[in-house]
């Protein structure tokens, strides 16, 4: 067996058991998701079909350009909506800058959020992309602010490997209608998964109009009555996300540059 078709069924192995956890942790989720440092290799435990997976963070790379979700440097997406009955405006800007963590190398998004003109939150997330195409999420640094700029809370900040978390599936590198995957796990804290909806759905946002849109559901067990649906478009990324069950929240794509 070639070292090529040996890491392509330890990345099948992992996809699987990151879609069996996803299935899993709407009770909570449990410690069959934690991620330890063992020999330069990344272990993922759990009862995937061919045991627990191995994957080298050679197979990762910090180069994101999944058609569904492409992460270039130097990109910023600007998003305006919707929060706690407040306009709002998302600033989402792919960095220059990359971290290494449990060995993987992944790039840094920074994530402004302002409300009524006033920056509310502050973000960095981490993602990655393996051989196969898919983006793994693995950690974000978040913070609320009050109106004078103070840091009031960081929680649902996480990074694999730390306490028990463990990173997941973003995007898929081929969508299918059905399809489901746990996005992040940090138990009590970040435990979003989401499913695979449509391929083809029609979406218009100030940004433009796309027939062909990729829809997913996006839940986790910690807001059990929110459900959330999210757009997006091949050579953009997402254009779109409103809220389909729970308290109104939407962002909708403007305008895009760098890409």
């Amino acid at each position: 067996m070639s070292a090529m078709t040996t890491r392509r069924l330890f990345l099948a192995a992992l996809l699987a058991l990151s879609t069996a956890l996803a299935a899993g942790c709407g009770s909570g989720g449990s410690g069959n998701g934690s991620t330890t440092q063992a020999s330069g290799t990344m272990i993922v435990s759990g009862a995937g079909p061919n045991g627990p997976a191995q994957v080298s963070p050679s197979d990762f790379s910090a180069t994101v350009d999944n058609p569904y979700y492409p992460l270039h440097p130097g990109t910023t997406y600007r998003y305006r909506g919707v929060k706690d009955g407040r306009p709002t405006l998302d600033v989402y800007a792919v960095s220059q800058t990359t971290k290494s963590i449990e060995g993987v190398p992944c790039v840094a998004v920074k994530d402004n959020l302002y409300e009524a003109g006033k920056l509310e939150e502050q973000t960095t997330d981490w993602y990655t992309q393996d051989n196969e195409g898919n983006v793994w999420y693995f950690g974000e640094a978040t913070r609320e602010l009050d109106p004078q700029g103070r840091t009031t809370t960081t929680e649902g900040s996480w990074q694999a490997g730390v306490d028990g978390a463990s990173p997941g599936i973003f995007m898929p590198a081929e969508p299918q209608p059905g399809q489901s995957y746990r996005q992040e796990y940090y138990k009590g804290q970040a435990e979003d998964q989401f499913k695979v909806l449509d391929l083809t759905s029609a979406v218009t946002v100030p940004a433009g109009s796309y027939p062909m849109a990729l829809l997913t559901q996006e839940t986790t067990p910690l807001e059990p009555g929110v459900v959330d649906h999210k757009y997006y478009v091949r050579g953009i990324g997402n254009v779109k996300e409103v809220t389909a069950k729970g308290p109104r929240e939407l962002a909708a794509l403007t305008s895009v540059t760098g890409l």
